[in-house]
């Protein structure tokens, strides 16, 4: 029953058909994966994509957590004995978390509130009097209500006493918190003041934007939000959110609850804007607080993602004999030679740069190194030193050997960590750190797995957000770019293939100790023999996985096993065998694929796989490009306004996009300098490490920032 409740409020949310959510939800429900979902069951979803597939599994979900709510509320009320049929309805019926907890709130156990205190008095009944407004004389009234609970209470006391019961049902009343609610998502105003004590400190600096800031709620970027949050949290920003008027919000309150003009409306007059001071205002306005960081979390998250997203599926370099260097001045450069699986086959230290300055031994070595290991490409890090490294290894190479500038992001995470100690346990940071680099040219994602998604350094208040959330988004990028690329399963790690549609930790080791004890996989059928992996993992896995040189073709593709025999009997027609029908594009565009349809398998799925067969395991990644800095600019002081400049991007944020233009301070191009047309988002002009040419329009020194433009 839940089930479909759920399918259809779902459908209703997301705008898509009742059959295709119920279908999705059945799938996610027997365990497939989202990429498995999308990439392989077309048919039953309508073809959905995977942003589409996880909504409907993020909205299932929040919606299984209000039904346990449910249940425990109901638990609650109905051991109170005062559930009551058309509250169980109202319940039953209510899948807005929101006006579930208004519901429950009048029964919700409290703690000893002034209202508890005057109910134990006996004063509950004269509270009640005082709402009806028909008593001429509250004081008459009061006297004989304690006359009648023979209490001891004067009439001033009694009178407060009833006044707090009256508050607080007034608080607890679904219509006034809905009323007063509409009024703060209408008019709200957040506003940001600085602590005078830190106002002149240098931590402080960084917020003075938000020393003495307002703006509506509903506007507040979620970048905003969470920088003014983080200036509370660290004791420098004072933050408050309030409607634009409360006396309004008082007399609409009064206007439903004060009945009359007499000495008894005039009590309840003053429990009602008691009620909103002291009750209904700290609450409402520490919902919306949530609420409002709930929503800056999500567009945090999701740009966080994006940025992952477009980091992982980096151009890769391919399987080539690599050279990473690791740049630094005092130091020196570590330089690691790696063969075209990634293998470390030397490492030493270079000092081409001051203090050491031994520029003519760092270059025989350089060019031994080169000669010696066959290197074809080179890396370096584009850390400190990098410019002096690049224009140092450009005077040393001769034409042939690539030479790139690669992201150092997540490699020193990445050096320290378990997994390279695991694999380099004689090597210290330095070379993990140089191979790392190395092993990033040559695949990203391959090298990025390794490395928690939250310490690669591609989002903004990362610590700042919900850590649950967040870990669950970047899991979901991470397992969405690997099955997107697909794996080389006689190469991969056990990072990588733990990410595999299906797999995780432990069968991605037991794949790892089978390879070791049996040679490398000849074919996607011998899956089936690894320990623990049974027929549903093999579903979810096997065409997701690569065998290269495999004796069936198909084997290297995105073909699923359970579609092979489709493909073999359009070879079969054709009367030649699959590996023709791979190189023989004039075979293949004889084939009517409306011939192979049956009662599970549609168009999308032949579509898929005439276009598998096509061009087969193709990555969809595109081709690497070399990069070069401006040769005039070094250092933040070398920034004129109006010089143009290339960069590469670095971040992107929903205010805008921060570029490497060279200095060892990334500038910002404002979402407002992007384009000559109005953009929604960065997104929609610029990739991370896209190459661009920057104007810089104004030089911060003070708070070294570097305004840039992309208009000119």
């Amino acid at each position: 029953m839940e089930k479909s409740i759920f399918a259809k409020l779902i459908a209703q949310d997301l705008g898509l058909s009742l059959e295709v959510v119920g279908n999705t939800l059945t799938l996610l429900e027997e365990g497939c994966t989202i990429p498995f979902i999308s990439r392989y069951r077309k048919e039953r979803t309508g073809g959905l994509d995977e942003v589409q597939i996880a909504a409907i599994s993020d909205q299932s979900q929040r919606l299984q957590d209000i039904a346990k709510r449910k249940e425990t509320i109901v638990k609650t009320i109905t051991e109170q004995e005062k559930m009551t049929p058309e509250l169980q309805r109202r319940i039953d019926d209510c899948w807005d978390a929101t006006v579930l907890e208004d519901l429950y709130l009048p029964y919700k156990p409290r703690r000893r509130t002034r209202a508890q205190i005057a109910r134990e008095q006996g004063l509950e009944p004269l509270a009640e009097i005082l709402m009806l407004q028909r008593e001429r004389d509250p004081e008459q009234a009061a006297a004989h209500q304690l006359s009648i609970i023979n209490c001891q209470l004067s009439i001033e006391e009694a009178l407060r006493g009833a006044q707090d019961i009256i508050a607080e049902n007034i608080n607890e009343n679904e219509r006034s918190r809905q009323q007063i609610r509409g009024f703060f998502r209408r008019t709200a105003i957040i506003s940001s003041k600085v602590v005078k004590a830190k106002a002149d400190t240098d931590e402080a600096a960084k917020y003075s934007d938000y020393f003495d800031w307002s703006e509506p709620l509903r506007r507040c970027s979620s970048h905003r939000l969470l920088a003014m949050r983080r200036g509370e949290s660290e004791g420098i920003l004072r933050l408050s959110i309030d409607p634009i008027d409360d006396q309004e919000c008082i007399d609409k309150l009064k206007d439903f609850y004060v009945r009359s003009n007499n000495a008894c409306s005039r009590l309840v007059a003053e429990a009602v804007e008691d009620s909103y001071k002291r009750l209904l205002k700290p609450s409402i306005e520490t919902e919306f607080a949530a609420l409002s960081k709930q929503k800056a979390d999500e567009e945090a998250i999701s740009v966080f993602a994006e940025n992952l997203r477009q980091l992982l599926l980096g151009a890769p370099l391919g399987q080539k004999r690599v050279m990473g260097i690791d740049p630094g001045f005092r130091t020196g450069c570590k330089v690691v030679c790696l063969d075209a699986q990634g293998n470390l086959l030397h490492h030493e230290a270079i000092f081409p740069h001051p203090p050491i300055n031994k520029r003519m031994q760092a270059t025989v070595h350089l060019q031994q190194m080169i000669a010696d290991y066959q290197i074809e490409a080179i890396a370096i890090g584009n850390g400190t030193a990098s410019r002096e490294t690049r224009a140092f290894v450009e005077d040393c190479i001769k034409e042939g050997v690539g030479l790139f500038v690669v992201s150092e992001d997540g490699a020193s995470v990445y050096s320290a960590s378990k997994v390279a100690r695991d694999e380099f346990p004689d090597e210290d940071v330095t070379v993990r750190g140089a191979v790392s680099i190395g092993r990033h040219l040559m695949d990203p994602l391959a090298e990025l797995v390794k490395i928690d998604p939250k310490s690669i350094g591609v989002g903004q208040y990362q610590h700042d957000v919900d850590q649950t959330k967040l870990k669950h988004q970047l899991d979901q990028t991470v397992e969405s770019c690997v099955n997107l690329v697909g794996v080389n399963l006689n190469t991969a790690s056990s990072h990588l293939l733990q990410y595999v549609s299906g797999l995780g930790p432990v069968l991605a080791k037991n794949i790892l100790d089978f390879r070791r004890e049996n040679g490398p996989f000849t074919s996607r059928a011998q899956l089936k023999k690894v320990p623990r992996l049974g027929p549903s993992a093999y579903q979810q896995c096997a065409g997701f996985l690569r065998i290269p040189g495999a004796k069936n073709p198909l084997d290297n593709t995105a073909v699923h096993p359970e579609s092979y025999a489709i493909v073999e009997q359009m070879a079969q027609d054709q009367q030649c065998t699959v590996a023709d029908l791979i190189s023989n594009k004039e075979l293949r565009s004889q084939i009517d694929i409306k011939h192979y349809t049956t009662d599970t398998v549609g168009l999308p799925t032949l579509q898929d796989i005439m276009h598998e067969l096509e061009k087969p395991g193709r990555d969809p990644r595109e081709q690497l490009e070399e990069f070069s800095f401006d040769s005039r600019v070094h250092e933040i002081e070398d920034l004129v306004p109006g010089m143009i400049l290339p960069g590469i991007v670095t971040n992107i944020t929903n205010f805008g996009a921060f570029v490497d233009i060279g200095v060892h301070q990334d500038g910002l191009v404002h979402i407002s300098q992007m384009a000559n047309r109005r953009i929604a988002h960065p997104t929609d002009v610029v990739k991370l490490h896209q190459h661009v040419e920057v104007k810089v329009v104004e030089v911060d020194m003070r708070r070294h920032r570097i305004s840039l433009t992309m208009k000119f």
